[in-house]
């Protein structure tokens, strides 16, 4: 997934939150889930729609370990609705997550989606796939890449689910956080993980985000206001006229294996827009925000239709299931993991220049260092 491990914030001395991460501190240290990436770069130079330069690609998230007719419990949310995730409404009808989720650049959707489709037709190998409505997601890479080339294509979805895979996460550059811009540094793919103890048992909750958003000054790092101390003239952003930068966008996807119901998956799904602002997005009027929860907790096993659903070897359909008071433990994992991986998807990011010679740079090692060392000398 990595050509080698990238520094993390906690490498660089960011220390985000209250509680315990998990081993990987990744959206993969909640078990059954899986992570993979197709990245797409290639030419350099001025733009030539069609041909390049190109920098793209697709990461899934995959929570299904038990076969393609699985349905997990889901709830989604929309802080600002410039963007897409498809399937979003038969989730909110049915309360479930029936497919892998993609992440891609915005005209790439529908390739993707029906990339999906195909795949899932492949897995039941011969038995009829009666409808799929796949969940894809999708923040814009346009300023660095010859995005209206629409350069994904069926055969990197495919790549990316092969990928897909458990274990350390690769962020930054990599999937559909390739040719991303975050806080007018280069953004893209980042991950963090909270562990959450419920009267002796141990719950994980993992957050993987497309980090597209924010403008610079507004940027914000444990507490410390990173972006107005790194400045666009010591550090030029990538737009042209960054005083009418949009906000960008960011997608998030939660994971969790406490045992929760849809109406729970929303409201965790809804705090990911917490996280987003501590780090200084705003959600604004240009942006596209959408924020996805699934746990895996109770595998819905699918009737032949695939409009049904029951808990697995429970015959009335009674899942386990979480009360009310103890969900609101897991609000404020979501809070911490999102905030740490949208800084995770910063640092991992490198320096990127894409078409007509737009350069995204990178989010500065030592002189975030220096911050945090100096934050933590003041006793913060």
């Amino acid at each position: 997934m990595t050509d080698g491990p990238k520094a993390r914030a906690r490498d660089l001395g960011v220390a985000i939150g209250l509680l315990p991460t998990g081993p990987l501190n990744a959206i993969t240290d909640v078990a059954g889930v899986r992570v993979g990436h197709a990245t797409l770069i290639d030419g350099e130079g001025d733009l030539r729609p069609g041909s390049g330069p190109v920098r793209t690609g697709v990461t899934v998230v995959v929570g299904h370990d038990g076969g393609p007719a699985t349905a997990l419990y889901a709830g989604s949310h929309t802080l600002n609705g410039n963007g897409e995730m498809t399937g979003l409404e038969w989730l909110r009808e049915a309360g479930v997550l029936t497919t892998p989720i993609a992440l891609t650049n915005t005209h790439s959707v529908g390739v993707v989606r029906d990339a999906l489709i195909a795949a899932e037709a492949a897995d039941r190998a011969g038995a009829e796939l009666a409808w799929a409505l796949p969940v894809v997601a999708e923040t814009w890479d346009g300023m660095l890449s010859d995005i209206n080339g629409q350069h994904v294509r069926p055969e990197h979805l495919l790549a990316a689910l092969a990928d897909a895979r458990t274990g350390p996460v690769a962020e930054g550059n990599v999937g559909g956080g390739t040719g991303m811009v975050c806080h007018e540094f280069k953004g893209g793919i980042g991950s963090s993980s909270r562990v959450v103890e419920h009267e002796a048992v141990r719950f994980t909750v993992g957050v993987l985000v497309q980090a597209n958003q924010g403008r610079r000054e507004r940027l914000t790092i444990a507490g410390v206001d990173v972006g107005r101390r790194l400045p666009l003239s010591a550090i030029p952003s990538p737009y042209r006229s960054p005083a009418s930068a949009p906000g960008g966008s960011i997608i998030a996807i939660v994971a969790t294996d406490a045992p929760l119901l849809p109406h729970h998956c929303r409201a965790l799904a809804e705090r990911a827009g917490l996280g987003v602002a501590r780090t200084g997005g705003a959600g604004e009027r240009t942006s596209g925000d959408i924020f996805l929860c699934f746990s895996t907790a109770n595998r819905l096993a699918l009737d032949s239709a695939g409009v049904s659903f029951v808990a697995e070897g429970v015959a009335i359909g009674r899942p386990a299931v979480l009360s009310d008071r103890s969900v609101s433990e897991l609000y404020w994992a979501v809070i911490e993991a999102t905030e740490e991986a949208i800084v995770n998807a910063l640092v991992a990011a490198e320096t990127m220049v894409g078409r007509d010679g737009i350069t995204a740079h990178a989010l500065p090692h030592d002189e975030l260092r220096a911050m945090m060392a100096g934050r933590a000398a003041m006793g913060r």
